[in-house]
């Protein structure tokens, strides 16, 4: 017996070093196509075509530095900071609005100034979400079934987050959190009847918002005809479209878009998958689509294998917020959905998701460490000194 301990104790723990590489190249595909689509409208707005790249770059290593660090704090620590990181979250939630501290874009205010750096809260609050929802879900798996304890406290907690981040406004991210909590819910064994009743009186609320706003109400009509409204409203997804469709199978080339000639808004941003179509064509674009199928299949993998139902619950809330971005920002690049606003994780351009992003990855890592096997069968174990020695 003591020397089957000794040999169990032998066997060493690795990361998933599928999802780390996974998660790198994706990356280095995203700072590439960020430089590439974003030099012409860097020189004419800064004067500088390298300014985008530059202030990605910073993200990206305070990013990798975020990773680093979530790879090598015990996951087990958040259960006693959760409240913690909540609070703190609900904070800067609150700040946004604050004159002098928040920043406005276009009217939204979503960001908080940090000398040259800005930081989007919304951003960070879904990570603080998945954490706080992992922790309760938990602590609660035998009384999930009930209104009073399984359902309504965390959806009180939710709809907090969620009102504050619609007064933004920042609709996408809005649908994107409320996507993650009814999943985790559902998954963590709340009632069926609970949810479809609660989703039965969000979605006329979400249609009434849609249809009381111009400017939500103007992405629907792009939306249903990008071609009837191609020189107003639909302009962008006409030109995204026209982008996908001119890199065919193998593409123009690295460098050769002609979107990013100041067709295509926001062409580094929410829209840089057209970039990436149209300059790696069809082949481009399935090579993206399976490194993002190789992180859901390890996150989700990880969520099945995890040590605890902390581990497990906190794997499917970070593998959700990779995903479901990626999903709802691949569907409006192509049409298949309204324009949300979301960006696409890892290649699109903005600090505050590419940091909250890396440390999710980072905390993925983690969980991976101390499952035992996550990348399939066990290894086999060395054979005792004696059985050797034979």
């Amino acid at each position: 017996m003591q020397t089957e301990t000794k040999v169990q104790a032998a066997v060493p723990v690795h990361y998933d070093q599928a999802l780390q590489i996974t998660t790198c190249s994706l990356l280095a595909l995203g700072m590439a196509m960020i430089f590439i689509s974003s030099t012409l409208m860097a020189q004419s707005q800064y004067n500088d075509a390298y300014y985008f790249i530059k202030r990605q770059g910073v993200y990206a290593l305070l990013g990798l530095g975020a990773l680093f660090l979530g790879r090598h704090i015990n996951y087990h620590n958040y259960q006693r900071w959760v409240y913690h990181i909540l609070l703190l979250s609900l904070i800067t939630l609150v700040l946004v609005f604050v004159p002098g501290i928040g920043g406005k874009v276009r009217g939204a205010a979503r960001w908080l100034r940090l000398g040259p750096l800005t930081l989007q809260p919304s951003e960070f609050a879904k990570l603080a979400m998945v954490m706080f929802l992992a922790y309760s879900l938990s602590r609660k798996q035998d009384k999930m079934k009930y209104f009073a304890i399984g359902f309504l406290p965390h959806m009180l907690v939710a709809g907090l987050f969620i009102a504050l981040i619609l007064k933004e406004p920042d609709f996408g991210t809005s649908v994107t959190l409320g996507a993650i909590v009814f999943t985790m819910l559902f998954v963590g064994g709340t009632r069926l009847t609970h949810i479809l009743l609660t989703l039965s009186a969000c979605i006329p609320l979400g249609v009434w918002m849609v249809m009381r706003d111009p400017k939500k109400f103007a992405r629907v009509l792009s939306f249903l005809d990008p071609w009837k409204h191609g020189q107003d409203v639909g302009y962008q997804l006409k030109q995204a479209l026209l982008a996908i469709g001119s890199g065919g199978l193998w593409g123009l080339g690295p460098g050769q878009s002609r979107a990013k000639l100041f067709y295509l808004p926001d062409c580094h941003t929410d829209f840089i998958l057209a970039i990436f179509s149209e300059e790696l064509g069809f082949l481009g674009v399935l090579l993206v689509l399976s490194l993002f199928a190789i992180i859901l299949c390890r996150g989700f993998r990880l969520s099945l294998k995890a040590p605890d139902s902390f581990g497990s619950y906190l794997a499917l809330g970070l593998t959700l917020m990779i995903g479901l971005p990626a999903l709802i920002n691949m569907g409006v690049v192509s049409g298949i959905l309204p324009t949300k606003g979301l960006s696409l994780p890892f290649l699109s351009y903005g600090g505050s998701g590419l940091l909250v992003n890396l440390l999710a990855v980072g905390i993925l890592l983690n969980i991976s460490r101390q499952v035992k096997f996550p990348l399939g069968p066990p290894p086999k174990a060395p054979k005792p000194p004696a059985e050797a020695e034979k």
